[in-house]
């Protein structure tokens, strides 16, 4: 991917696109494939010194025009270990956007559809920095122009206390994305997109953010997008601020900053390292383990007003056209790969869902954890694969269940997958069809950052322009069959009623509607009951 990219770079054309957004321009760069890019574009001010841990502001006044010719440096992460510092592609000062556009659309002032990504990473890191959107926009037969960009993560994204409601800001990592759409609808226009079409997706922690941003401000429409596509959403436990105290004061504690009159100041004023070397993991009240992630979304009685499940229930989301849909095993990649007993497997799903009553859990050990259900791998434990499958269910395939069946309910057009296509490398040691793995299809396996599976570029090679198809058609035409690539099959809606349950089921060559085993849909039954119980 690295010599691809650097391929495309010295063949870049001698003409060299320039926008002018008003406090600022920026010089992209045009290649042979008709695509142009714009990267590392400010969308707001630097977060740091007084502007840490509040809500991101304008970009300053810049004369000069600046080169958007390469990636800026990612939001700093939730750190492994203690004493680490901020390594040299991070940095505070990350809110940077990059588009991804026709380059005929730059020059002849086209309105085309627009697809606004948000990455992953449990709102701890951002898993999916520097995507190369070149792919989806000529998926698209240069129809679309494609924006990523940066949030704020970790405790500089979602600091959570009684100090931060009062003198700060919360929830600045979703207020980020907000600013960014913002951002798109006063200047997406001069890189040839349409502000009146921008269709929002993500994954996993950015599928998470698609249902926060539909359920904003209780369901408030302002106009930002008019379509959301989710992929592998999380629904992990949500705080409200008493209940965030606990990480701001250890934080404060770890820090050196307890001690002082004002811990807020103390924290804002640290060196952003030696904040960094505090910057880790601590168990939720009640729970013995770290979770896999602390920080995220806060219930702040505003922005995010209660429990997602809950206000989806309570009809408080935006209706527009969705798509929802999840990995086969979506759990692989999370639970302890050692797990080797019952009594593991429930320490685990505590760590994550410490309000988990032990009825509850004997309900989901009944579920999943029988000896029957175990299963042996190289290297791992046997409670390993069934404690993945209970909680893959739990924290991602039934609460996207759920979402497609609300927005049916509403009787608006909602689409689900199932995606399935079989990695033998994966399958081997037991990974499976694991959580995002549909983004190598999508994004294509050169536009990724990470490592794809190495069948995407051979027995798998035929499920990309598939996967492109049906996204690239959805953002077009709010309809992932519009445009979907020929022999495609039909990719149905949910539907509903006695009529409902329907996805699309994605394998190399064997792509087709199913519907959802009566096993599958009775355990989501049971852990979506609970949903409120464990703060989803």
């Amino acid at each position: 991917m690295i010599f691809y990219q650097f391929f495309l770079l010295s063949l870049a054309c001698a003409h060299a696109p320039v926008v002018h957004l008003g406090y600022s321009s920026y010089e992209g760069s045009s290649f042979p494939n008709g695509v142009s890019q714009f990267l590392g574009m400010r969308y707001a001010a630097a977060p740091i010194g007084d502007l840490r841990f509040e809500a991101p502001q304008d970009p300053p006044f810049r004369r000069e025009t600046q080169k958007a010719n390469h990636h800026r440096p990612i939001c700093i992460p939730v750190a492994n270990a203690p004493g680490t510092d901020v390594e040299k592609t991070q940095s505070e000062d990350c809110l940077f956007v990059d588009i991804y556009t026709p380059t005929d659309a730059v020059t002849s002032g086209k309105n085309l559809p627009v697809y606004f990504f948000i990455q992953g990473g449990g709102f701890a890191e951002l898993s999916n920095p520097n995507y190369n959107g070149s792919y989806l926009v000529e998926a698209s037969d240069h129809n679309i122009v494609v924006v990523t960009f940066n949030y704020r993560v970790g405790p500089f994204g979602f600091l959570a206390s009684e100090e931060v409601e009062q003198g700060a800001s919360l929830n600045n990592g979703l207020k980020d994305q907000l600013k960014a759409l913002e951002w798109v609808q006063k200047h997406i226009s001069k890189f040839g997109g349409d502000p009146k079409h921008v269709v929002i997706g993500g994954d996993s922690a950015g599928g998470a953010s698609v249902t926060l941003l539909l359920s904003a401000y209780g369901g408030r429409n302002n106009g930002l997008f008019i379509g959301a596509a989710a992929e592998s959403q999380s629904f992990g436990t949500m705080l409200n601020v008493p209940e965030s105290q606990f990480a701001y004061n250890k934080l404060a504690e770890n820090t050196g900053c307890s001690s002082s009159d004002n811990t807020l100041t103390c924290l804002r004023t640290l060196n952003v390292n030696d904040l960094q070397h505090q910057n880790v993991k601590t168990p939720f009240p009640g729970a013995t383990g770290d979770p896999l992630y602390l920080y995220g979304p806060t219930i702040d009685g505003d922005l995010v007003q209660d429990h997602t499940l809950k206000l989806f229930h309570q009809g408080k989301f935006i209706k527009v056209p969705v798509i929802f849909g999840d990995d086969t095993n979506e759990g692989t990649i999370f639970v302890p790969r050692g797990t080797s007993s019952v009594a593991e497997a429930d320490a685990f799903i505590q760590d994550q869902f410490p309000t988990i009553t032990k009825a509850q859990l004997d309900k989901f050990n009944s579920m999943y954890l029988t000896q029957d259900q175990t299963r042996t791998y190289p290297n791992a434990g046997p409670y390993w694969p069934p404690t993945s499958a209970g909680y893959g269910e739990l924290r991602y395939i039934c609460p996207g269940i759920d979402m497609s069946s609300v927005y049916a309910a509403a009787g608006l057009p909602s689409w689900n997958y199932h995606y399935a296509v079989l990695d033998p490398h994966e399958e081997e040691i037991g990974t499976g069809t694991s959580h995002t793995v549909e983004v190598n299809a999508i994004w294509g396996p050169d536009g990724v950052s990470g490592v794809p599976p190495a069948s995407y570029y051979t027995t798998n090679a035929g499920i990309i322009p598939v996967m492109q198809g049906y996204w690239t058609s959805f953002v077009r035409s709010l309809n992932p069959n519009t445009y979907r690539y020929p022999s495609s099959p039909e990719w149905g809606t949910w539907g509903s009623g006695s009529d409902a349950y329907h996805r699309i089921f994605i394998r190399t060559n064997d792509t087709k509607m199913e519907t959802v085993p009566p096993a599958q849909r009775k355990r989501c039954e049971y852990l979506l009951s609970i949903g409120d119980d464990l703060r989803q």
